[in-house]
């Protein structure tokens, strides 16, 4: 005969280690009991058998036989018998996820009352009240839990007696208590139900209660934002009743053993005296502090502090402890790894360091980037009662407020007087010089990388984008999203960390990096192997790399140093000529303005390599927009505006035209303009050989690398370097600077003969955005607002591929260019500079398949610091995966 499954194991017969069978209450019970602590007794029934009741929508063969023997066990170690007139034994039927989902789903108290044991109950502890007490509380109990029944109508009752009799909850009397039960009864009978005075029915109503819990709307909503499996299912525990409600002498409490939102080591703790569980976290009536027990309880006290330390010490890590004092007995009814803010793990894995109770390598495996990140960037403060004007993609994380304007010019006219917003439709590059002084962005198209969520994040200024259901009028200065219209001058709050955005000026919390941060990213670097440099794009920004961390300029993209006031003018004026002539005459302008950038980036990154991009994008994005220049012409010709501005307006116009191109992305762009204008490149090359020579005449080592972007064949690469080495070596001074060529590989086809391209490069730098967009053929920019959600929300994608590196597509091309790059030329230096080189799994693929460096933007190289030493610690020891993650 096959041995039928075990469903239900006595406290006695688990442990921390079956967590994924008994749940982390149960699990915790059951170490609890093993360790010689005050846990009351008890059994747990397995996640299993909640999996097979959610497939088959009943109760597995066996598994109530098996409850029902652990009952009476029960009942044989507590000389108490459940349903016993005289003597009732009463449990509570307690829920317990793997995986900690505080709140989410049910639990029931006091099961086995009725209206003849509670008499039993009353003589037996000879405390009436309390029996009449507990009696009202489960009934309140199962009727919301398990019937559904409005909380507010038994709230109602209880808010009722309170205010005739001026008096809490805590000194209700024997008649009180009756009155209310037989209030709960009328609020039974008119949803039609009765509450069941058969003992065995409220507990397998209970227990089914517990089980369809775990696909509630709550609970299937927190399993969705915090990653957690659907399949895993929830234990139920059934424990004998402790009542923390018999009187002065007794209490319920929640325990941290560090301060959860500082980490401090000291114990934080809430109880309530004459109270059960569900008091403290329901917040229905104000707690007491720690302290005042050590006055009130001093035996208690002493009790509950040295479990705090035996159960942090046993589990290595701060616990989340629930206790019920009974007529001044400590007794533990649940032990978890506690909830904590952000600083606050952090804090705790050093500060465990120190007393030797973790490693180091345990310490970073414990933080993940996504809480380090958090440390990073300011936090709206909200009450939870403040509701969102809508929500878009979480685009740059941080938080900001002020006065919404609709154009750059506009942020640019009101200067940094003023906190300002950038509301616009899309941005676009000529963007980037209002984006500087507005605080943040709110737009109604675009994905995470997009332009407004690449230059937030590359200025660390928070951004939502791809708000579907706001419509921007730029013309009109207008905001409309739910019927409310905003105009400029109106405050929002945006919240880049979580895409909501508010009406008016919500507090913000400010961020710090403090020293155990520091502490932190310290020990990163010790154990990461890969590189860390910086994307950006002003000496300003490459400032900020430095302070982070970052170890050199991974991509300088010399295309946003072309925008500013002084620049942008006669950039144009060099897009619109018409000989090579014409156009050297406006590069010889913007020649010192590019050695003077170059000159700032070498001097903040001195004794880390450079990496400069020749100019990338088409030349059209330097443009104003078309519509924009007609409309001035239109003006003109209508009398308003200045005539003399006509004959320039008109070329403008005809450059843009002759520019203008069915796909920009795939059109000319990158090395084509390099190749058929030269000159361009030329310039550039020669501001970065001089700007080089003169840092050095200082005293100071640099390693400027030179990046031509858009490489596809491996001849563009050949003719473009052949000309740019003779330009280098046409600047004076030339043979002081060692310097590099290198190319962006950023096309399928690159990746392919990368073996070929690799003899004229000294290094490969991978721009995922292009190379996701080629590969997937996807536009990064329409796909976010399209179709890309609905990819994701069927798990057509698993994620955002220009998010987080395709493995399977992209990072396959990536494997193949980096081993047929490094065969051609084994010192072959390779990293990544696409957006997603702040992304933690792609700096986790980077680092497996052999990356030199992942380059980021300036504000996320802490957190790719932590990434790169998560991975390689992972690498090297792939058991350490497992280790708790906060």
């Amino acid at each position: 005969m096959a041995q039928r499954e075990k469903f239900v194991y006595r406290f006695d017969e688990g442990g921390k280690e079956m967590v994924d069978l008994l749940g982390g209450k149960g699990a915790g019970l059951a170490e609890m009991t093993k360790i010689g602590l005050n846990v009351p007794p008890g059994f747990t029934i397995t996640t299993k058998a909640c999996i097979a009741f959610l497939k088959n929508g009943g109760f597995p063969e066996g598994m109530m036989d098996q409850v029902m023997q652990a009952l009476h066990d029960l009942e044989n170690r507590v000389g108490r018998v459940f349903g016993d007139e005289k003597n009732p034994l009463l449990v509570s039927v307690r829920s317990g996820a793997p995986v900690s989902m505080p709140g989410m789903m049910d639990t029931v108290l006091n099961v086995g009352l009725n209206d003849s044991t509670v008499e039993g109950l009353a003589f037996m502890t000879d405390n009436r009240r309390f029996a009449m007490d507990a009696y009202r509380r489960l009934i309140q109990m199962f009727g919301e839990i398990v019937y559904g029944l409005p909380h507010e109508e038994f709230r109602e009752k209880i808010e009722y007696v309170k205010k005739t009799r001026g008096y809490d909850e805590d000194r209700f009397t024997v008649q009180d208590l009756q009155g209310l039960i037989d209030q709960y009864a009328v609020i039974y009978r008119k949803h039609g139900k009765v509450f069941p005075q058969d003992p065995q029915t409220q507990l397998v109503e209970s227990i089914k209660s517990v089980f369809n819990s775990w696909n509630s709307k709550r609970a299937v909503a927190y399993r969705k934002m915090n990653g957690i499996r659907d399949d895993m299912g929830t234990a139920v525990s059934i424990v004998a009743m402790v009542f923390g409600n018999m009187g002065d002498d007794s209490a319920t409490g929640v325990a941290f053993t560090r301060d959860p939102n500082t980490g401090e080591k000291k114990v934080f703790a809430e109880y309530l005296t004459n109270a059960q569980g569900e008091d403290v976290v329901a917040g229905i009536r104000t707690p007491k502090y720690i302290d005042d027990m050590k006055n009130e309880m001093p035996q208690v006290y002493a009790d509950l502090m040295k479990t705090c330390d035996i159960l942090e010490h046993h589990y290595r890590d701060m616990q989340d402890i629930e206790f019920t004092v009974e007529r001044g007995k400590l007794y533990l009814l649940q032990t978890r790894t506690g909830k904590r803010s952000a600083r606050a793990a952090i804090r705790i894995a050093i500060d465990m360091i120190d007393e030797g109770i973790i490693s180091e390598e345990e310490a970073l495996m414990r933080i993940t980037p996504s809480t380090f990140d958090r440390t990073m960037h300011p936090q709206v403060k909200t009450t939870g009662r403040e509701t969102p004007l809508g929500k878009g993609l979480a685009a740059s994380p941080g938080a900001a407020s002020g006065m919404i304007v609709f154009s750059s010019e506009r942020a640019l006219e009101i200067g940094k007087t003023k906190k300002m917003i950038l509301v616009r439709p899309e941005t676009t590059a000529d963007d980037v010089r209002g984006m500087a002084v507005c605080e943040g962005f709110l737009t109604q198209k675009g994905g995470m990388t997009s332009h407004a969520a690449v230059v937030a994040r590359a200025m660390g200024k928070p951004a939502v984008v791809g708000v579907e259901s706001m419509s921007v009028n730029a013309n009109e200065k207008t905001l409309t999203i739910g019927g409310k219209k905003l105009r400029e001058g109106d405050v929002v709050t945006i919240d880049g960390t979580s895409g909501y955005f508010y009406e008016g000026e919500l507090p913000v919390e400010k961020p710090t990096i403090d020293e155990y941060s520091k502490r932190l990213l310290e020990i990163a670097d010790r154990y990461r192997r890969l590189g860390i440099r910086a994307n950006a794009n002003t000496p300003e920004e490459a400032k900020i790399a430095r302070e982070n961390g970052a170890e050199g300029i991974g991509l300088a993209r010399t295309e946003r140093m072309f925008l500013g006031n002084d620049r942008i003018g006669i950039m144009r004026s060099m897009i619109m000529s018409e000989t090579a002539e014409e156009r050297k005459k406006y590069l010889d302008q913007l020649l010192p303005m590019q050695i003077h950038d170059f000159v700032e980036f070498f001097r903040t990154m001195e004794g880390y390599p450079v990496i400069i991009r020749l100019l990338d994008p088409p030349l059209h994005e330097f443009l104003p927009n078309k519509e924009d220049i007609i409309r001035q012409i239109y003006d003109i010709n209508s009398g308003n505006g200045n005539r003399d501005d006509l004959p320039y307006l008109e070329r403008l116009l005809k450059t843009v035209r002759d520019l203008e191109e069915f796909n920009p992305m795939l059109g000319f762009r990158g090395c084509r303009v390099g190749l058929v204008y030269p000159e361009i490149y030329d310039m550039q090359v020669r501001a970065i050989i001089e700007a080089a020579a003169r840092v050095i005449d200082e005293g100071r080592v640099i390693y400027p690398e030179i990046m031509i972007p858009l490489v596809g064949h491996h001849n563009e690469l050949k003719k473009i370097r052949a000309r740019l080495e003779e330009t280098a070596r046409s600047v004076k001074n030339h043979e002081k600077v060692k310097y590099k060529f290198g190319t962006m590989i950023e096309i399928p086809r690159a990746c392919v003969t990368a073996d070929k391209i690799a003899q004229y490069a000294d290094f490969f730098s991978f721009g995922t955005n292009d190379l996701t967009q080629m590969t997937f053929g996807y536009s990064r920019d329409d796909a976010e607002g399209k179709f890309m959600f609905f990819y994701l929300e069927n798990g057509i994608l698993e994620s955002d591929p220009f998010s987080s590196v395709d493995r399977d597509g992209v990072g396959e091309l990536m494997k193949m260019a980096v081993e047929r790059g490094k065969k051609t030329k084994p010192d072959l230096e390779v990293g990544i500079c696409g957006e997603q080189g702040g992304d933690p799994d792609t700096i986790e693929f980077c680092d497996e398949i052999g990356l030199d460096y992942v380059s980021a933007s300036p504000h996320r190289i802490p957190v790719a610091r932590l990434a790169a030493a998560r991975s390689n610690i992972v690498r090297n020891r792939p058991e350490m995966d497992q280790v708790a993650k906060y």
